[in-house]
């Protein structure tokens, strides 16, 4: 009885993530940003991807993060975008997860990574599909811009998982 408890707990759990990183995904999509270069975006739904590495088994964020990119695009893209974010989303998840075991890395450390790799990944798969090297020139801006919001979710997921963990103290004290 224990079990299915469990079980039903950790699909619901991962059910409301997937949620609310497709609302995040949704919300950044509503938010226009235009610097002149392609590409660049908030990286909202990275908030459950980086605060699920440090809360939840590797497995359960990687099945979240796929299922995101795959709906969002089914949803709201097309095969290319499909295409980009998988590519990003994959290398980003992977770098993370490797940095996340490296001890020096915090996690705004670890989100700058995963936003910079993503960028990266988006850009070479680019560059392949178009078979054009100069979207490469693309590529410092997105660097930039990879570090900028990188950091921004970094200090976020940081702050959320504090207050997630401060509240679990809170209620096993009592």
């Amino acid at each position: 009885m224990r079990d299915s408890r469990t079980a039903s707990r950790k699909i619901a759990l991962c059910a409301m993530l997937m949620a609310l990183a497709m609302i995040f995904s949704y919300v950044e999509v509503l938010i226009p940003i235009n610097l002149g270069v392609p590409g660049i975006k908030l990286g909202i739904a990275n908030l459950v991807v980086v605060v699920g590495l440090f809360f939840f088994p590797a497995g359960e964020v990687l099945m979240i993060s796929v299922a995101r990119i795959l709906l969002m695009g089914y949803l709201f893209g097309n095969g290319m975008s499909i295409l980009y974010s998988l590519a990003g989303g994959l290398l980003s998840f992977l770098v993370m997860l490797l940095l996340k075991h490296i001890k020096g890395f915090s996690i705004t450390g670890v989100s700058i990574a995963g936003g910079v790799t993503h960028n990266v990944a988006q850009i070479c798969v680019a560059a392949l599909v178009v078979q054009n090297r100069k979207l490469f020139y693309y590529l410092p801006a997105l660097l930039v811009a990879g570090v900028i919001t990188g950091m921004l979710i970094g200090i976020l997921s940081d702050r959320i998982l504090s207050a997630v963990k401060r509240e679990g103290r809170k209620s096993s004290s009592r």
